[in-house]
């Protein structure tokens, strides 16, 4: 065994041998990178205040805390958030153009004059009909009619403008007979944009046109069904389905009504994941949810060398509905009503395992794994080595 001794070197040598041994511990410090919270950290934020006046909550995951977070993240369906809605193209907007014809039965008074109109069929001896200029609806919703004057046509379908008409021109004209067609239709359109082969303005017919036969006029998504998320705007409610859930249940096929926008999201939600994990970045996920399970198998689980089974945690801004009554009395919400949670997960349970494949990952969820309380001793211990043995070789190298 060789012995290291400083007196064997005399001089500049030796001068400079001291100095490097002494700058070890300094070098150690510098070179190791620092690590995330430890367990121990994580478990004493409970209670801290943070700058937006929200106390922090620990929670351990369990088979209850489960079915809570569950059950209060329940999806509202298209059909009881939005309806079914009607058929909007029989609706009259403003913009749209209209074709009138008027008949009379003979002998023609008041609209006589005109010849019979070859596209409603009739001989010339039986009736006469007048086809006016196409009207197009003003922005005050009306058009007007010679012998009539002005009607209100936005809002009311082809039949009520109709009656409206033909009441007005009785004991004018000699028995008139109103027909009102849509020939253009310019109110009436449901935007689609996002995920889809083209975005365009689709006009909904007296049909009824549903969500699906919209994204079908349009080419379709562009991505894997299982990934698309569908969200549709009408006025100031939005509402969010996945795009899977709406074909496996036909009651969310919803007729569209007209200005509704329909966006079309490919992997709307994200994660991210920091620390002894696989992998450490935000992941994209579908609309369909992901669970804890996958999300730690997303991000190639936790490294078996660094880190801590009973320090996997879930940084979240929770909605209180899904805490237990003791703790949402005494929680401090955030300027939005959220409350700071952090979800304690403790792998070395086996049970843990069944209880994680239900648990729901949220979007802007942080999952974080700490360190085992041996790995930082271990990095230090080997800094220190790859940093002494060098010199102490050297020492014992030198005659």
């Amino acid at each position: 065994m060789t012995t290291f001794r400083l007196d064997r070197f005399s001089g500049a040598f030796g001068t400079v041998l001291l100095a490097c041994a002494v700058m070890v511990p300094l070098s150690g410090c510098a070179i190791m990178s620092a690590a995330g919270p430890s367990s121990r950290s994580v478990n004493r934020a409970g209670g801290v205040v943070m700058d937006n006046n929200a106390s922090i909550k620990i929670i351990d995951v369990s088979d209850g805390v489960a079915r809570r977070v569950i059950a209060s993240q329940q999806q509202r369906l298209f059909s009881e958030s939005l309806g079914d809605g009607y058929a909007a193209g029989s609706i009259v907007g403003r913009g749209d153009v209209l074709d009138i014809a008027i008949w009379e039965a003979p002998p023609a008074a008041l609209f006589g004059s005109g010849g019979a109109d070859p596209r409603m069929g009739g001989s010339v001896s039986t009736a006469r009909g007048t086809t006016l200029p196409e009207q197009m609806v003003n922005a005050d919703g009306r058009i007007n009619v010679p012998f009539v004057g002005s009607v209100t046509a936005a809002g009311r379908t082809s039949s009520q403008i109709e009656r409206e008409i033909t009441g007005r021109l009785v004991g004018k004209a000699h028995l008139p007979q109103v027909i009102v067609r849509m020939v253009r239709n310019a109110s009436s359109n449901v935007t689609v944009v996002g995920d889809v082969t083209t975005s365009a303005r689709v006009p909904v017919t007296a049909k009824g046109e549903r969500l699906l036969d919209v994204l079908a006029a349009v080419g379709g998504v562009r991505q894997p069904i299982g990934k698309m998320t569908i969200q549709i705007t009408r006025g100031q409610r939005n509402a969010s389905m996945p795009l899977g859930a709406v074909i496996r249940d036909p009651r969310q096929n919803i007729r569209l009504q007209p200005d509704d926008i329909v966006t079309a999201l490919f992997q709307p939600f994200s994660f991210t994941a920091l620390g002894a994990t696989g992998r450490n970045e935000e992941l994209a996920y579908e609309g369909t949810g992901l669970t804890l399970a996958q999300a730690l198998g997303r991000v190639a689980g936790i490294q078996d060398q660094r880190a801590d089974v009973k320090g996997v945690f879930i940084f979240r801004l929770e909605d209180p509905a899904a805490l237990d009554e003791t703790t949402r009395q005494t929680a401090r919400l955030t300027p939005d009503g959220k409350v700071a949670v952090i979800y304690r997960v403790n792998l070395k349970d086996p049970a843990t395992f069944f209880v994680a494949q239900g648990f729901p990952i949220h979007d802007k969820d942080v999952l974080y794994v700490s360190n085992a309380p041996l790995a930082d001793i271990q990095k230090f211990v080997s800094v220190i080595s790859s940093t002494v043995f060098p010199v102490a070789t050297l020492a014992t190298a030198v005659p």
